[in-house]
């Protein structure tokens, strides 16, 4: 679980504590490559200003639509390997949550949607809600249909 925070926080981390230092080291650079691309700081700087309109407008969406997959891809890795039994379907609510944060990216960042008032940050982050539930909800089906046995 510490792994999983640590990737939470930032993507390589927990990689790094998992003594995976060469793909640690991959994940943060992409990670700076991409928040660098994407404006990624200065976006949630506007949007916790208040200043959603802004925020879009400084956003770089080309750049931000690779920041979903990174991020839960990274935490997924960081947890799987952190040396812990697992599930074989533990991987299903990070893919569910990587692609209902892109979705909610490309939705919010039409100027005219209702969803692109709470801006490029906020709804995104909303949506790893639905992605967690529908993805542990899977999980839970996979499990019982094909009785996973733990790795």
């Amino acid at each position: 679980m510490e792994r999983l925070l640590w990737s939470i926080a930032f993507p390589g981390f927990g990689q790094l504590l998992n003594r995976q230092f060469l793909k640690g080291i991959l994940f943060i650079f992409l990670e700076l490559i991409v928040n660098y691309k994407a404006n990624f700081n200065q976006i949630i700087a506007y949007s916790f200003q208040g200043d959603y309109d802004r925020a879009l407008a400084e956003a770089h969406i080309n750049w931000l639509l690779f920041y979903p997959c990174l991020y839960f891809f990274s935490m997924w890795d960081a947890y799987k390997n952190a040396g812990e039994p697992v599930s074989r379907f533990t991987y299903l609510p990070f893919v569910f949550s990587a692609y209902f944060v892109t979705w909610g990216l490309m939705v919010s960042s039409k100027p005219l949607s209702p969803w692109s008032q709470i801006g490029p940050v906020f709804f995104p982050m909303l949506c790893v809600i639905p992605g967690v539930l529908i993805g542990l909800i899977l999980k839970w089906i996979c499990e019982k249909i094909w009785k996973n046995p733990v790795h």
